[in-house]
């Protein structure tokens, strides 16, 4: 019996689905159980050049063929906010940082003679802060996972332009935005389930920068690779990217290579698509 109990113990180690022992007072005051890698911004780079013009679908097709079929494909209720079909521009390809926000305990309005502008001000300070900014760099895609239930803007025509000048290639949430008029005009690539009009005072706060976070059904770890384009958004897992994106531009070099054949035997002027 010992010596079965000592077999199946290892067996389950080496599966890896024995319970980390984490102290009981750790686990009280909260407790991380998948780490966040950090990459180098030369890591970064390198895996976004692989990503260069691919579309989604070709990176769907991509994780079919790693084994992944299924996973990333973001919920299609989260589009594009806006779209150029003929530049398209509001296509991006990105590494994720994520931020988290939950609705808030806090009180919803200022208390007894204070001046509505300074409780604002003091709760996106303390509050719903944007300090994930620290981290954006060129190509960055920012994940926001925020409250899908209420009416909150958490992004709007002057953040998101300020994050596109650190170098943001583009914004994917789970929730809302309002602006989305300027944002269009502005021409930062969003993907949003909803426009929203509510400030986030007294709506939500923010929990967490750069951990794990859902996006549309799908989890997203900081540094996984996001593309989004008219066909909706997809995630790639960082430790498989490489693999994906090769596949994916076998894909579409053959994609291109088939319609430009197409385009000439019907005399249609070749696209940026086809080129």
């Amino acid at each position: 019996m010992k010596k079965t109990m000592i077999f199946l113990t290892v067996f389950l180690i080496a599966k890896g689905l024995t319970a980390q022992e984490v102290p009981e007072e750790k686990l009280r005051q909260g407790y991380n159980y998948i780490p966040t890698k950090v990459y180098s911004a030369e890591e970064d780079a390198r895996i976004l050049k692989m990503y260069e013009g691919l579309r989604v679908a070709d990176v769907s097709d991509g994780l079919d063929m790693v084994g992944l079929p299924n996973t990333g494909l973001v919920d299609p209720s989260i589009q594009a906010c806006w779209k150029d079909p003929k530049n398209l521009t509001h296509q991006f390809r990105g590494i994720a940082v994520t931020v988290r926000y939950v609705p808030t305990q806090k009180t919803d309005r200022p208390a007894p003679n204070e001046k509505f502008q300074e409780w604002e001000g003091n709760f996106y300070n303390k509050y719903s802060h944007e300090e994930f900014t620290k981290l954006i760099r060129p190509g960055t895609a920012i994940v926001i996972d925020d409250v899908e239930e209420k009416d909150i803007g958490s992004i709007g025509s002057y953040n998101i332009l300020a994050w596109k000048k650190l170098g943001a290639a583009g914004v994917v949430t789970d929730a809302a935005s309002r602006d989305t008029d300027e944002i269009e005009i502005e021409g930062v690539p969003l993907y949003l389930r909803k426009k929203g009009r509510g400030i986030r005072p007294g709506r939500n706060e923010i929990e967490s920068i750069n951990r794990p976070v859902v996006i549309g059904g799908v989890l997203v770890c900081p540094g996984d690779v996001i593309v989004a384009d008219g066909d909706g958004v997809v995630v790639v897992p960082r430790y498989v990217a490489e693999d994906v994106a090769k596949y994916a531009r076998e894909i579409l070099d053959k994609d291109k290579a088939g319609r430009k054949d197409l385009y000439k035997s019907m005399n249609m002027e070749l696209d940026k698509t086809v080129k």
